[in-house]
């Protein structure tokens, strides 16, 4: 697996509309071959970040979900709501393996 976390702060004003964008992208990209999980979480303390987990089933999957037009619809949508560009981090499973996952 490959695991993306995107670290995004929004606009005060703009935290319910990040939240609704963004849970309407997580849905279209669970439809998606290549995504085993897409969540969203948000800092508990700071209601401004959030950070979305997306786990993909190999590290080519990132790339094709970023020409999908739900996901292009998403980028386009929310980038004005954004405190700070967002940053990423990657990574790969440790525990579960690939059959831990709730794999389509």
């Amino acid at each position: 697996m490959y695991i993306v976390h995107v670290f995004i702060h929004v606009k005060p004003a703009c935290i319910e509309s990040f939240k609704q964008a963004t849970i309407e992208n997580a849905r279209n990209s669970l439809g998606e071959s290549g995504i085993a999980r897409f969540d969203i979480v948000q800092h508990h303390d700071e209601e401004t970040k959030f950070v979305l987990i997306e786990v993909y089933r190999s590290a080519v999957d990132p790339a094709r979900h970023k020409e999908t037009d739900h996901y292009k619809r998403w980028r386009d949508t929310v980038e004005p709501m954004m405190a700070e560009p967002r940053t990423n981090t990657k990574y790969l499973n440790v525990f579960p393996d690939e059959m831990g996952w709730n794999l389509k």
